[in-house]
C-alpha cells in the first residue's frame, strides 16, 4: 500500500493523504499544513494550490458528472 494516497472528492478537490512534499514551478517547497490537504481542482482557488471552497461557488463538476450531463443534453 502506497504511503500517499491521492482521491479526487466529487466536483471537489484533490484530497491528498500522507507525507507529501509540494513545491511550485520554480521548484521552491510550499509548506503543507498537515498530513491530510486538499488541492485545488477547479483553478479558481484563490489559495492555490490549496482548495479554498471556490469549487462549490462556481458549479464546477469533475470529469464524471461533466460528461454525464452532456451524455443527457
Amino acid at each position: 500500500m502506497a504511503d500517499v494516497q491521492v482521491v479526487p472528492t466529487e466536483n471537489g478537490p484533490y484530497k491528498v493523504t500522507g507525507p507529501v512534499e509540494l513545491v511550485d514551478p520554480e521548484g521552491n517547497p510550499i509548506p503543507v499544513p498537515g498530513r491530510t490537504i486538499f488541492l485545488c481542482r477547479c483553478g479558481g482557488s484563490t489559495n492555490k494550490p490549496f482548495c479554498d471552497g471556490t469549487h462549490s461557488k462556481i458549479g464546477f463538476q469533475g470529469a464524471m458528472a461533466a460528461v454525464a450531463e452532456s451524455e443527457e443534453d
